[in-house]
């Protein structure tokens, strides 16, 4: 086989992908090898491969191609998640393109334009990770809407609801209006924003007084039901038991009176509107206030606005303000800052809104994933270890889960209402189910009742369930393990061994995953949880389409090959810590691949000759670095247990870029035009196999095309289910010994840099061998620097010279050796510099006022400097006068 002169990743990572596959290397069944597992945090089905994606799942096929090397079953189980509110809010967006609104759906034909979508772009994330190299197993790729998956997310919420831990209440949610859905408190991001502060003044009914309330939201009067004072402000004591008028609609409403209210705040009065703020609900249950919703769900103002009535409610802030203003009402406004709660997804200002939705206990649930993580024992790790704190706040004041959603891509809700009333339903894996509760219910208040429901009676709640209710059943779910809990795969690969995420989802998901685990297995679902940092640029600002400074993922692939960018995102990853991504350090990742190609190509481009003895120097090289691969690999092995996987590259890339191509290669490699004895030549290409299969899981596919090059290979010799390299215990010494002869190397190479001495003029080296240094690598010293002889003395010897720790190395300097016109070059320079500096002390000196004024330290330390610089003209003046 020709070997190419240039590594081309454009003409090799397909190839090799395409092999992979072909030969179902990553394909995982269950056998008597010990298994590994991961399971892909899945993408929303909406999702392009963006940096994030690239850093989460180079890590993931690193552990998971390093496991199938050590011999274990490795299974990367892909998938993606139906996303609800991002890809509802899609599929309506394409819909209302071709001219059809979803409200002239049936949900049926809604879900087949969804599915049709799915079906046209979902998943495109999976086909761009096989171009990073990714090895899942793709045969059981899964998705969190296949019907097996919705069986098994209807079994729980079934199961749950049985157990009294789901249940239907009147609450105040978080509602989207873009979406048009309800959120989890943990889907919403708080953000500061600057606003205003509004002072409006309402009418005491039957009086000529007035008071004033501060509002950020004037919009929300027309949901107006109270005015609350507090009971011990004397600034409202003439208020108490009196009535107000609301401007604008001129509703009369009471005035009540709650310590809630804080003195300090605004004016000291607050208007309570119950339907648009959880504080005010709560004063409103306590007091009994009339309850009025004054949005529809896309946060417009409904009748109760009057003429605002269909207008966005951030129109209707202005306008009424304006209008407020005109009829005396606003007295001021005043620049104020607040939190504002917005939807994570459609990034829109969330309304609290009322109304009935489902949610699921969380505080008994929580408890054994708690103990998991944070016990005395624990189940579960962490890395690195600062996320416990962050898990630690999230679980120990969790809240009751939300998980209904106000859509209809998703897992419908399997609640089934046979009456009119708000508790008339029963809940059911399915519809036949559902009839025979609902008849058993009704045959207990009525016979003539319970004949008369027909399954055709029955309504399904509208709701579908939050995408996170899905998705936290993944690791067992995509093993089929909710549904058949004793099958031989979720037997087998349950639990899974490593989860590597981002932190923004600890709680989401990595934490529910944890507290399903423990409620359907009684186990946990992962051993290792490894939360990658954010990737950021080199500004450390978060990479997003909105700043313009997210690279385009496959076109970096592109430039540089899936191995370099693999190499370029690892080497700016510290273990947890955000990623400043400099797309330099791909270019590195490039520099790397085309460096072991050249060293490929140097060691196969050698004549081998079977009758030649083998060299010292190659013997010795060759003993050195078995001992620094050793070294090395126990290194990785602990960089590796401690989820450090670009120290563990780093690693491997001194070891190859360093030892292997500046170092062992110089030693052992043949004179010019000469050949290469066969025990060395067979021994670098056992080092070069081993350094591939180290460096395999970090660069797939530079590995296999070196690999399958070096000699004709069956597919079950492929590189990529080769066996890992054993670690063995190693001799130490050697290797200390030989960075010291690197010192000496770089000694001798540096004076024949200064000294402009050819390499191919031989020298001579003497040494005062203070240090008793082994005498093992003296021929490798000389072969790397062309020394003739080395010789231990106990004088010093005349010539330039250099110390390695104690020891002193002397090289004679010989005219013939030297190029005298450079030399003489490059002392006359250095004269011209030195004579120039001295003028400059000389001038300092001979300055009275300085030399008056100065502390007398800085006047001794410019005499030396005076002398010192002398001293160092002499001898070049010296050198030159036996150069000419």
């Amino acid at each position: 086989m020709t070997i190419p002169s240039k590594y081309d990743a454009s003409k090799v990572e397909d190839k090799w992908y395409d092999y992979w596959m072909k030969n179902n290397y990553f394909h995982s069944t269950p056998d008597e090898r010990e298994p590994y597992t991961i399971v892909i945090p899945p993408p929303n089905v909406t999702g392009v491969l963006h940096m994030g994606h690239m850093l989460n799942n180079t890590i993931q096929d690193v552990l998971i191609r390093r496991a199938r090397l050590l011999g274990k079953n490795a299974c990367w189980v892909p998938g993606t998640d139906h996303a609800s509110i991002a890809t509802e809010a899609k599929v309506v967006a394409k819909l209302k393109e071709q001219g059809i609104s979803k409200s002239d759906l049936t949900r049926e034909e809604f879900l087949q334009h969804a599915f049709d979508w799915k079906d046209e772009y979902g998943g495109i994330i999976l086909e761009q990770l096989k171009k990073l190299g990714a090895s899942c197993d793709w045969e059981r790729t899964a998705f969190t809407m296949d019907p097996e998956m919705s069986e098994s997310v209807i079994k729980v919420f079934v199961d749950l609801y049985n157990k009294g831990l789901i249940y239907r209440g009147y609450r105040m949610v978080n509602w989207d209006p873009e979406a048009k859905t309800t959120l989890s408190d943990e889907e919403v991001i708080h953000e500061e924003r600057q606003g205003s502060l509004y002072y409006l003044e309402y009418k005491i009914e039957n009086s000529n007084d007035t008071l004033t309330i501060a509002t950020t939201r004037p919009e929300t009067i027309f949901g107006d039901t109270a005015i609350c004072i507090n009971p011990n402000d004397e600034r409202f004591t003439h208020l108490k038991g009196k009535k107000a008028i609301v401007p604008l609609c001129n509703r009369v409403i009471p005035i009540i009176e709650d310590e809630y209210v804080d003195l300090e705040f605004g004016t000291g009065c607050l208007k309570v509107t119950p339907a648009h703020d959880e504080n005010d609900k709560n004063l409103g249950d306590k007091h009994q206030l009339e309850v009025i919703d004054i949005f529809n769900e896309d946060a417009s103002l409904n009748s109760f606005g009057l003429h605002y009535q269909g207008k966005d409610r951030f129109v209707v802030r202005k306008e009424i303000a304006k209008e407020l203003e005109e009829k005396g009402v606003l007295v001021k406004t005043e620049v104020h800052t607040n939190k504002v709660g917005t939807s994570e997804r459609t990034k829109a200002v969330i309304e609290p809104r009322l109304s009935d939705q489902w949610f699921l206990k969380m505080e008994e649930l929580a408890k054994p994933a708690i103990k998991a993580v944070l016990g005395d024992d624990t189940d579960i790790n962490l890395y690195p270890k600062k996320f416990e704190n962050t898990y630690r706040h999230w679980m120990e004041n969790v809240r009751d889960w939300n998980i209904s959603r106000q859509l209809w891509w998703g897992q419908q809700i399997p609640a089934f209402f046979y009456g009119d009333g708000k508790e008339d339903f029963v809940v059911a894996e399915n519809r036949e189910e559902a009839y025979k509760l609902a008849k058993n219910k009704l045959a207990v208040i009525s016979t003539e009742m319970e004949k008369s429901l027909k399954i055709e009676d029955l309504t399904q709640d509208e709701d579908a369930l939050d995408t996170w209710f899905s998705s936290w059943l993944w690791p067992m779910s995509v093993f089929d393990g909710i549904r058949n809990p004793e099958n031989e795969e979720i037997k087998y690969y349950y639990p899974t061994n490593d989860l590597v995420t981002g932190p923004d989802i600890l709680f989401f998901w990595v934490a529910r995953m944890i507290v399903a685990g423990y409620e359907y297995k009684d186990e946990k679902p992962f051993e290792n949880v490894y939360l990658t940092g954010l990737v950021r640029d080199k500004q450390r600002r978060k990479m997003s389409k909105s700043l313009g400074n997210s690279p385009d993922a496959l076109k970096l692939i592109d430039d540089y090959g899936a191995d370099g960018v693999r190499v370029g995102l690892l080497l700016s990853s510290a273990a947890g810590n955000d990623l400043m991504f400099d797309e330099d350090l791909c270019q590195q990742g490039k520099g790397f691949a085309n460096k072991i190609w050249n060293a490929f190509r140097l060691i196969k481009g050698w004549e081998v000759d079977a009758s030649l003895p083998q060299p010292v120097t190659s013997k010795v090289g060759l003993t050195w670095y078995e001992a620094k691969f050793q070294k090395t690999l126990a290194e990785i092995e602990d960089h590796f247990s401690k989820y450090r996987l670009s120290d563990a590259l780093m690693a491997i890339y001194k070891l190859i870029n360093d030892d292997f191509s500046s170092w062992l290669l110089e030693i052992v490699k043949p004179a010019y035009q000469q050949p290469i004895d066969k025990v060395t030549f067979d021994a670098i290409i056992e080092v070069l196999e081993n350094n591939l299969k180290i460096l395999h899981p970090f660069m797939p596919f530079l590995t296999e095309e070196i690999w399958q090059f070096i000699t004709e290979r069956t597919t079950e010799e492929a590189l990529v289910i080769a066996k890992y390299p054993t670690i063995k215990d190693f001799d130490s010494t050697i290797i200390s010994e030989f960075e010291f002869a690197t010192d000496v190397v770089s000694g001798i190479r540096t004076i024949r840099k200064d000294k402009n001495i050819s390499f191919k003029d031989a020298v001579e080296l003497f040494v005062i061998d203070s240090e008793n240094s082994s005498k093992d690598f003296d021929a490798v010293i000389q072969k790397l620097t062309n020394t003739a002889t080395i010789n231990y003395v106990s004088e010093k010897v005349d010539g330039a010279s250099f110390r390695v720790k104690s020891n002193e190395y002397f090289v004679p300097i010989s005219i013939e050796n030297i190029d005298v016109e450079a030399e003489i070059k490059k002392l006359e320079g250095e004269l011209k510099r030195a004579e120039g500096f001295l003028f400059g002390i000389n001038k300092k000196l001979s300055n009275e006022r300085f030399v008056a004024n100065a502390p007398e330290q800085v006047i001794a330390l410019e005499r030396k400097k005076e002398a010192d610089t002398m001293a160092k003209i002499e001898t070049i003046k010296s050198s030159l006068a036996s150069l000419k």
